[in-house]
């Protein structure tokens, strides 16, 4: 099973993606490209990040069990999230562009697990509007069939324990 756990930043990705790898040491744990991609900031870094996520779920040797930090669609939500607050006139082209390669590398997923932003407050250093802007976009973006494919997608909130016994539920599902 190919799982992608996606969220805007400060979701508890990570914390879900950690608890889960330690229960299921068969699952491969692919990290967010965000800590691989060596990128400035701004649409650049979204599209390298969402080209990077595409390509290792396309890759033919990816294993069948793998758990992967954010796919291609969190990087499409960056993009149109950029673009609804006007932070860059290229944004939008860039979301156009670059959709075909997400929805190829989302073929290749099974299981979308969204984490929704809990009320927890983020620094100002975060970008607390980007946020919530690509919360907002990545929801929209999941509506799409087009762009989901045959996922099956998951939404879990509450606190990591619930939020692990939900994946868990899943996977064994």
């Amino acid at each position: 099973m190919r799982i992608v756990v996606s969220g805007t930043h400060a979701t508890g990705k990570s914390t879900l993606i950690s608890d889960f790898a330690l229960l299921h040491p068969e699952f491969a744990v692919l990290p967010d490209p965000f800590d691989l991609v060596d990128e400035g900031p701004g649409s650049g870094s979204f599209v390298a990040q969402l080209r990077f996520s595409a390509e290792r779920l396309l890759d033919p040797d990816l294993p069948r069990a793998v758990i992967a930090e954010r796919g291609p669609l969190d990087f499409l939500a960056y993009l149109a999230a950029v673009d609804g607050l006007g932070r860059s006139a290229a944004a939008g082209e860039l979301v156009r562009r670059e959709a075909p390669l997400a929805a190829r590398a989302m073929a290749e997923v099974d299981l979308l697990v969204l984490l929704a932003p809990e009320d927890i407050a983020v620094p100002d250093d975060e970008d607390p509007e980007l946020r919530d802007a690509m919360a907002e976009a990545l929801l929209d973006l999941v509506d799409d069939p087009d762009l989901t494919g045959t996922a099956r997608i998951l939404e879990l909130q509450g606190d990591p324990a619930t939020r692990l016994a939900g994946l868990r539920g899943a996977v064994s599902g």
